[in-house]
């Protein structure tokens, strides 16, 4: 579809058609927090950030980045799985990672890798692979060009979400959570703008006026949503919120009218298939679940 065609179509659409119930209506499960840090003491005293969940064969599989307080650089990967995405058992060997700085992750599987892109010290971006969900190993920083193959200019590089399509990789990044780029690659190895201009910007809602950054990319009836977070301007504490955007080319975006879909720091959303058929998990601060609707066996707040 053509750029013009797709700005028509958009603009003649209605946000309900655009943007489906089961994508953007959610109810917190009553129980929340359904994962969190394990307090003083332990090397996951708390957790930050995004961290990323799977379900995999009926297992939930959840990746997390633990720390302990006064912070350092000592940022560490940890990882439980759980039978209902509600009650989760942290791995005995955890933490699973810890050689490098690793954060705000989100992870593809393609066949029978998973590749792990996360944020570093500097919030720089690397890239990280495993077989087996559990053995990590680091594959360096992502190397990203302009468009005419120049680096871009020095800084942060920062929460990196990547989606695979047709034998390439797109990689959405944040510089500053001023706005997010978009790059691609066929090789992992060089990742080149597809322009030099951002893709998704702040505002004009005030919900992402301050700061913006991308989490997810879900492919849902042919089109592309992104779910992301952004920050309220001034906000005391610092509110955090999920949002949504819909494109039919990962490069035009257009925004959810009804965002924030949560607010009151509940942010880095990860969009997940259980058969209802989504539900919606924030990662920052602590982990809480949204339903659509209550699976069997799973009450709700709503289904009291």
């Amino acid at each position: 579809m053509s750029t013009m065609m797709m700005l028509s179509v958009f603009a003649t659409a209605a946000a309900g058609e655009l943007f489906p119930p089961e994508l953007v209506e959610f109810t917190p499960f009553e129980h929340n927090p359904v994962f969190q840090g394990t307090g003083p003491g332990h090397w996951d005293e708390t957790i930050r950030e995004r961290g990323w969940i799977l379900r995999e064969n009926g297992l939930y599989h959840l990746w997390y980045t633990g720390y302990r307080f006064p912070e350092t650089n000592s940022k560490s990967l940890g990882y439980a799985t759980s039978p209902d995405g509600i009650h989760w058992e942290r791995y005995s060997g955890n933490p699973i990672y810890s050689e490098k700085w690793t954060e705000d992750m989100m992870i593809v599987k393609v066949d029978a890798t998973y590749y792990m892109f996360a944020e570093g010290a500097n919030d720089e971006a690397h890239m990280l692979t495993s077989t087996d969900r559990i053995h990590w190993v680091e594959k360096g920083p992502l190397h990203i060009t302009k468009k005419n193959g120049d680096p871009i200019g020095p800084g942060p590089f920062g929460t990196p979400t990547a989606f695979y399509e047709n034998e390439t990789w797109y990689l959405f990044y944040e510089r500053d959570d001023v706005a997010i780029w978009l790059a691609t690659s066929k090789d992992l190895e060089v990742w080149t703008h597809v322009q030099d201009e951002p893709v998704l910007e702040r505002g004009p809602g005030v919900y992402d006026q301050a700061m913006i950054a991308l989490d997810q990319i879900v492919k849902y009836k042919g089109l592309y949503y992104a779910y992301y977070h952004g920050l309220v301007p001034n906000s005391n504490p610092q509110n955090w919120t999920t949002n949504i955007a819909v494109s039919s080319d990962l490069i035009h975006w257009t925004k959810y009218p009804r965002n924030p879909i949560l607010d009151k720091d509940r942010s880095s959303g990860v969009l997940v298939e259980d058969g209802s058929p989504f539900r919606l998990y924030t990662m920052h601060p602590v982990v809480c679940l949204y339903l659509h609707h209550s699976p069997l066996g799973v009450r709700s707040s709503s289904a009291k």
